[in-house]
């Protein structure tokens, strides 16, 4: 049997690929979908073994439309490059194409000028199926540990567990090789310290570990989505790999050269302001191999001219901001006065009123854990490069719950602060010190009500 590969991508956006090795492969398990014929995709990878992918939206809400945009965009690109519709297996909460916000019913766009990407895209794991426990039993093959109920659903993915996951799918001898395209703030922070370089896995992510990444194609922006949108189509780093993709021919550019453009494009021309650290990870002794061994190859793209990119700057918006950007687009949408006008700026207050929560919170429990001097600094603390976030991952998911039980949930705004809860742990820090610590911050704050990020 021949090699096969794999692709995978997490979202916020998370794309793994990766090729399957010699001896036999379980497929990927899928539910409640099954098996999906394959009458659509040329025969690309009979010279090359199987290729296999797996997509990830990590999120809900039409707030947070570019993230499912994103997959439904890679899931397109596979497709035409041959990437057969059974191996390829799709987690997104499925809450953007058909939602009453939605100017174009059904459809999904990923560009201002793009064609519609949500069909045919299947309906593997959806709503409440979208969870790290199942993203994790898939990629293992582990059909007994498949469940309903988190990764837009709590609790979130953790590092430390994916690469535990990684590492036992590559003692599983299931794979050649895996490409791993991640679009999250501070992204890096995953595999930094972490992903070890023998488990023939090359991964990127959308940038640094102390860093946000940017969302792209936002109303106000150059260039703008639509004038009928209110949110962003895109994330900026996700764009530029898949754009790149469906615009040249991936049988002659490798790895290494999609990596230095995407890089160059997300930084913002090396500008670094609304723009990030493209970074890469793990075994980087492949990266001269061809894109077409991962993605496939579209014979239309055989002598293409690059027609999607936009000449220019490139206007992006802070991923933490995106939310309120759409908040303030529907705001302003809405008819003055009305019942609807007013939920949605008493959505607004709230949101914000949270955020400003959880900073001062979090600022006054590591007053109260490291001094008041010392506090702002101990949290901010980033460890040497090479170095991971933590040294135990159970002790930051023990920090995250005793600060949410007082506190509150952190959302997804609050996931900035994992190096302050990763800094605690590190300065060994007791379970009863942070409890009493988080009580007197956050005493009297209403109850959880989003369920525990750990």
């Amino acid at each position: 049997m021949a090699a096969a590969a794999w692709l995978c991508g997490l979202v916020s956006l998370l794309v793994v690929a990766a090729a399957a090795a010699d001896g036999e492969w379980e497929p990927l398990i899928r539910m409640p979908t099954e098996e999906r014929g394959d009458a659509a995709a040329p025969a690309a990878e009979d010279e090359v073994g199987t290729r296999w992918a797996v997509l990830v939206a990590g999120s809900s809400g039409y707030g947070n439309y570019r993230h499912q945009a994103d997959v439904c965009h890679a899931y397109q690109i596979l497709r035409k490059g041959g990437v057969k519709e059974e191996n390829i297996v799709v987690f997104m909460y499925d809450d953007i194409a058909h939602n009453i916000l939605n100017p174009r019913p059904g459809i999904i766009i990923n560009h201002p000028k793009g064609e519609n990407v949500y069909t045919g895209v299947p309906k593997d794991y959806t709503g409440d199926q979208v969870t790290t426990e199942n993203f994790f039993a898939v990629l293992l093959g582990n059909k007994s540990a498949i469940t309903g109920g988190s990764m837009p659903n709590l609790p979130y993915l953790y590092a430390g567990d994916f690469i535990k996951v990684l590492k036992k799918k590559h003692a599983s001898n299931s794979y050649s090789k895996m490409v791993i395209y991640v679009e999250a703030c501070e992204s890096g922070s995953i595999f930094e310290g972490l992903m070890p370089q023998d488990l023939n896995i090359y991964v990127t992510t959308a940038a640094n570990p102390v860093e946000n990444s940017w969302g792209t194609y936002c109303p106000g922006m150059d260039p703008p989505p639509p004038p009928e949108y209110i949110t962003c189509l895109g994330d900026l780093y996700s764009v530029s790999w898949m754009e790149d993709s469906q615009t040249h021919n991936l049988m002659k550019e490798s790895i290494k050269d999609q990596y230095e453009v995407v890089k160059t494009r997300t930084s913002n021309s090396n500008k670094y302001k609304e723009g990030s650290h493209v970074m890469e990870y793990g075994d980087k002794t492949f990266k001269n191999e061809k894109l077409f061994l991962y993605q496939g190859f579209d014979p239309a793209n055989a002598n293409i001219a690059n027609t999607l990119l936009w000449p220019g700057p490139k206007g992006a918006v802070n991923q933490r901001d995106a939310d309120l950007l759409f908040m303030w687009q529907r705001y302003e949408q809405l008819n003055g006065g009305s019942e609807e006008k007013l939920r949605a700026l008493r959505e607004i207050k709230e949101t914000v009123q949270h955020r400003k929560h959880l900073d001062s919170s979090i600022d006054f429990v590591g007053r109260l854990v490291f001094g008041f001097e010392n506090g702002p600094k101990m949290l901010e603390a980033v460890r040497a490069p090479g170095q991971p976030l933590v040294d135990d991952w159970d002790c930051l998911k023990r920090m995250v719950r005793i600060f949410e039980s007082q506190c509150g949930s952190l959302t997804q705004y609050g996931m900035k602060y994992m190096r302050a809860f990763a800094n605690i742990c590190n300065s060994g820090i007791s379970e009863t010190k942070m409890r009493e610590s988080s009580i007197s911050a956050c005493g009297g704050y209403n109850p959880l009500a989003q369920g525990y990020s750990a």
